[in-house]
């Protein structure tokens, strides 16, 4: 088994394509941007950014980019432990916890970042700039902002 394949052995969901033209004597170039969500379905998630001539190639190198931002977030299981906002630019993303056969009740950004870090039962709503960029950073931002109740005794000091 190559480098390559021992890498991308994580789940990959594209959230976005763009195309874009240059155009120049003979006509118009086109070039594409992949937005990429990784996640091992386990608490660990990551996104990344790829652009390339062709779409495999941005694909690709998002995918890549999304495996070495991978992160995990401890704190979640089928759900979110609390209520939580995330916010990045003029988005912000709200993730509430559900109960257990509820599903996921979010768009198509959050959706393929919550999916991707394993969680089956939440509901989410995102307010203002409906950028998938920033939405999938909004979501990113909302789970490191996640606490299991151990960190907050911790923290606090006090038995909960």
């Amino acid at each position: 088994m190559s480098n390559d394949n021992q890498q991308t052995k994580n789940p990959e969901e594209v959230v976005q394509i763009r195309r874009c033209a240059c155009v120049v004597k003979g006509g118009r170039r086109f070039s594409f941007t992949a937005l990429v969500v990784v996640g091992d379905n386990d608490g660990s998630v990551g996104w990344g950014y790829g652009k390339g001539n062709e779409v495999p190639i941005a694909v690709d190198k998002a995918v890549k980019n999304a495996n070495q931002s991978m992160k995990k977030y401890p704190a979640l299981t089928t759900t979110v432990p609390h209520e939580v906002i995330g916010r990045y630019g003029a988005s912000k993303v709200v993730l509430i916890p559900a109960l257990p056969g509820t599903g996921i009740i979010a768009g198509g950004c959050v959706r393929a970042v919550v999916e991707s870090a394993g969680v089956t039962d939440i509901l989410t709503k995102s307010f203002g700039s409906n950028n998938p960029a920033n939405l999938v950073k909004a979501t990113f931002n909302a789970l490191s902002k996640l606490r299991t109740k151990e960190d907050i005794q911790r923290l606090r000091g006090v038995e909960i």
